[in-house]
């Protein structure tokens, strides 16, 4: 029952980062690109939780926590210079 369940989770987030990928290559506006490269960083995080869960291995949520925090720095470093056009100030 769980390898099923993981299977169907795993497949549903592989189809939301394609869908997240084409919403970044397409994008009409920046804030669309940067608000779907923020939402892959979650789906990229669900995606190594997953793979933790799948392979009983508690080192992929220390990598998921790891890109949790690059993954907020990153966007609010990238919306403080689409506002401003610096980041320190």
């Amino acid at each position: 029952m769980l390898d099923t369940a993981l299977n169907i989770s795993l497949a549903l987030i592989l189809m939301a980062l394609a869908l997240n990928a084409y919403r970044l290559a397409v994008g009409p506006s920046m804030p669309d690109r940067l608000l779907a490269l923020d939402t892959m960083y979650v789906t990229s995080i669900a995606l190594i939780v997953l793979m933790g869960l799948w392979l009983t291995t508690k080192t992929y949520f220390e990598a998921a926590l790891l890109i949790a925090m690059l993954g907020f720095i990153s966007t609010v470093a990238v919306c403080k210079y689409l506002l401003r056009g610096d980041i320190i100030e």
